[in-house]
């Protein structure tokens, strides 16, 4: 289908003019679940609602998203799509659109779930014009066909969860099968900079657009822990010309088999402002334009060019993705700063290796020693094995750190991490209490200084939990 033919394809909603008992009774029992979970202190009701009514209705998804008169675009990929999702819908809301989405970043089928029902009356019909779901890597394939997108974007694929994953060839093998299988209606949005992300392009019926960076000087090789490194055609490595991070670059095959695509969205200039933020030029079919990003580091850059090929997938215009993009702000846990007095808390979750190292490489950008915590659980949620602690750039604390504080249920093994990467001992403190890490980081910290804080996902919800019961901050799911 030509990009014409996108542009004037319409996505009709159809509300349920007779509501069928199954998903009347599934809604109704949703509505009641969130009710219940948030009064009772439960949490948000950003999972429950969706289990109680997949229960009741496994079809619900499925009758849900036939309301939206615009479709639905799913966000996933290892690294990157809470951001990426939060930075569209900012947009859509600059444009005007009602949007669905799953903000508090529940990203299995009953998180999605839960969404819609929070917008659908119980006479079943939507209020939104279009979804944006962040969905995790391993339902992606599962969700795909009962949704028919109209937009998926592919962030990246690195090493994460390797109990629950596998390696990421598997995953990228699933997801290659999915996009093959789609129509040719959908938009894809890939990463060309991402070898394994954009090899997924080569046998799509759908239309693809790919987004990248294009400004030297980043680097001259891969990372050492680059997931992709090799030819997706041959088999031979990959060469360089230029790497941003980990194996995310300029590159092509030796042998002719495989070349970075053409980019539809490009980054032509970037300069990085540490924790602060970064300024980029970006060019496009909209020209060349400048954005002032709240959102710090090179990888925010790439999670910002995402939103924006999405953004002119859906026909969203310039102005709306200029003045949605510079007034997002961080998502919980990811970059986020909270206040505690005259004191600073700057939490960014971590949950494998690349996303750890370039973590750290933002925060220590700049002069002065860092005080942090590193919290490390194995719960199912952040994946049971932490080896990959060993393979993250530990190293770059070594001189920079003025105190670190390893907690939660892994802090032994992080001590033992800092240890080997040459952070004095007597600057390491264990405590595996989160609650109680908090209050030592807080009690030693300088007045006016910030206090970093680096968690896996259920020590991130766990120290949120804290700071909003503390009135630090708000709940997460209302952030």
């Amino acid at each position: 289908m030509t990009a014409e033919a996108h542009r004037d394809h319409t996505w009709p909603g159809q509300p349920p003019t007779n509501l069928d008992p199954r998903l009347g009774l599934a809604i109704a029992a949703g509505h009641l679940a969130g009710r219940l979970s948030r009064g009772l202190g439960r949490g948000g009701g950003t999972v429950l609602p969706g289990l109680v009514a997949l229960r009741l209705d496994p079809d619900i998804l499925a009758k849900l998203v036939r309301g939206l008169a615009e479709g639905v675009i799913l966000v996933s990929g290892t690294n990157g799509k809470t951001t990426t999702s939060r930075a569209l819908s900012s947009i859509l809301r600059a444009a005007g659109r009602t949007t669905i989405h799953n903000r508090a970043g529940a990203n299995l089928e009953s998180g999605l779930v839960t969404a819609l029902i929070d917008h659908t009356s119980p006479g079943g019909r939507t209020r939104g014009e279009i979804a944006l779901f962040e969905v995790d890597e391993a339902i992606l394939p599962r969700v795909t066909p009962v949704v028919q997108p109209r937009v998926i974007a592919l962030t990246n694929l690195f090493r994460d969860q390797l109990d629950r994953y596998g390696e990421v060839d598997f995953v990228a093998g699933c997801w290659r099968a999915t996009l093959a299988d789609l129509s040719p209606t959908t938009t894809v949005v890939l990463n060309a900079d991402d070898p394994a992300v954009a090899a997924l392009g080569a046998q799509c019926r759908a239309r693809v657009l790919y987004y990248g960076i294009e400004v030297p000087g980043q680097a001259s090789r891969p990372g050492p822990i680059a997931d992709s490194r090799l030819c997706p055609q041959c088999g031979r490595p990959l060469i360089y010309r230029e790497v941003h991070y980990a194996h995310l670059g300029r590159y092509h095959c030796p042998g002719g088999d495989f070349n970075r695509p053409a980019l539809t969205v490009a980054a032509t200039a970037i300069t990085l402002t540490g924790a602060e933020g970064s300024e980029i030029e970006v060019s496009g079919p909209f020209g060349t334009r400048h954005f002032s990003l709240r959102l710090p580091g090179l990888y925010n850059v790439y999670n910002a060019l995402a939103a924006i090929t999405c953004a002119l997938a859906l026909d969203i215009p310039a102005a709306a993705i200029h003045d949605g993009l510079t007034a997002i702000t961080a998502a919980f846990g990811r970059l986020e700063r909270i206040s505690v007095g005259d004191r600073t808390l700057f939490i960014a979750l971590i949950k494998n290796p690349v996303g750890f190292t370039e973590v750290l490489r933002t925060i220590l950008a700049g002069p002065g020693l860092r005080h942090l915590i590193i919290a490390i659980n194995d719960n199912l949620a952040d994946g049971t094995d932490v080896s990959w602690l060993w393979d993250a750039e530990v190293e770059a604390l070594a001189d920079h750190c003025a105190s670190v504080i390893a907690s939660g249920t892994r802090a032994g093994d992080m001590a033992v991490r800092l240890k080997y990467a040459g952070v004095p001992t007597e600057r390491i403190h264990v405590e595996p209490e989160i609650e109680r890490a908090l209050d030592l980081g807080l009690t030693s910290l300088p007045p006016g200084q910030t206090l970093y804080i680096l968690p896996t996902y259920t020590a991130m919800l766990a120290l949120r939990t804290i700071v909003a019961r503390r009135g630090y901050s708000v709940p997460y799911w209302e952030t």
